[in-house]
Order: structure tokens, then sequence, then C-alpha cells
């Protein structure tokens, strides 16, 4: 059973590090945006639309994958035990 843990453990440990990589590449990549294309704006107030949408955009998703990653972390146990499993039962057809 504790090799079982420890699966799980790293499993649910690469997936909120894979969490956190994407939201930070997604704040990367709409800033980048932003400072790329602010001259492109025709005016002030457009400047100001899109900047609000785009802190719409970032507060919502990473909003989504926080409460994606507690969710994980509720029923860690179950779920990748469920996939563990499979991948077990998968590696033994082929094997």
């Amino acid at each position: 059973m504790g090799d079982l843990n420890q699966r799980i453990e790293a499993m649910h440990r690469r997936d909120v590090l894979v969490a956190w990589a994407f939201v930070i590449g997604l704040w990367c990549a709409v800033i980048f945006v932003a400072i790329a294309t602010w001259d492109l704006a025709p005016n002030g107030t457009a400047r100001v639309l899109l900047m609000i949408a785009g802190a719409v955009v970032l507060i919502f998703n990473t909003a989504a994958i926080l409460a994606m990653l507690r969710h994980y972390r509720e029923d860690r146990d179950f779920m990748y035990g469920l996939d563990i499993k499979f991948l077990d039962e998968a590696r033994g057809r082929k094997g």
C-alpha cells in the first residue's frame, strides 16, 4: 500500500506542477501580447477595455485551475488510484 501512496503522490505532484506551469505561461503570454500590441489600439479607451478583458481572462482561468487543483487534492486517492489501476492493467497486457 505504501508503493501505491507514493505513486499517487508522484502523479499528483506532477499534475500540480504542470497546472502551475500552464498558469504562469498563460500570464506571460497575455502580458507579452498586451505589451506587443499596445500601440495597435486606436485610443486609450480601447486599451483600457483590452486590459480589462485580459485581466478577466487571467483571473477566471487562474481561478479555474485553482479549483481543479483543490478538487484533485480532495479526490486524489480515488482519481489517481483508478489511473494507476488502469495503467498497470495496460502494462500487464503489453508485457
